[in-house]
């Protein structure tokens, strides 16, 4: 499966490293015993309630996307960065289409697995718009903010 992460630049292919990864459930049941887990899956129906404490373990956080769809995920990764600081990787697996590579990134993802191969313009995906209009993850102003800014500058 084509992985790309985001860099400085975009969006650039990359190494796809043997991972050991553990399921929420599986890591829940098996906690104190799971220390060599590197990557935790997470489906887009689990509660993140409870994870705060221990989840910067783990080097990657894999959030599922059964269906283009289901958003669910992107909560799940906006959770893990704004409430829970997680620094690390997020990766999102599954469904997922290059539309919605810019609003993946807004809530905090940083790596992709896509299904098929449709990476080939992917990066382009991520320039599409030059503002957002809500404030996300990414902690660019929202337009909105800017204006005001400006306004009170003037």
């Amino acid at each position: 499966m084509p992985l790309l992460k985001l860099t400085g630049n975009g969006l650039a292919p990359a190494l796809e490293e043997p991972l050991n990864e553990i399921s929420l459930n599986e890591w829940r049941a098996r906690r104190p015993m799971a220390v060599d887990a590197t990557a935790l899956c997470i489906n887009n129906d689990a509660s993140l309630a409870g994870i705060e404490g221990d989840i910067h373990q783990f080097k990657v956080i894999v959030l599922e996307f059964p269906t283009f769809k289901d958003g669910r995920a992107y909560s799940q990764a906006r959770l893990l960065r704004e409430r829970y600081n997680y620094a690390g990787d997020i990766r999102a697996r599954g469904d997922i289409l290059r539309d919605q590579l810019q609003y993946m990134v807004r809530c905090g993802f940083n790596v992709f697995e896509f299904k098929g191969e449709d990476t080939i313009d992917a990066a382009a995906a991520l320039t599409e718009f030059s503002r957002a209009y809500q404030s996300a993850a990414d902690k660019d102003a929202p337009i909105w903010r800017r204006r005001l800014a400006k306004a009170a500058a003037a």
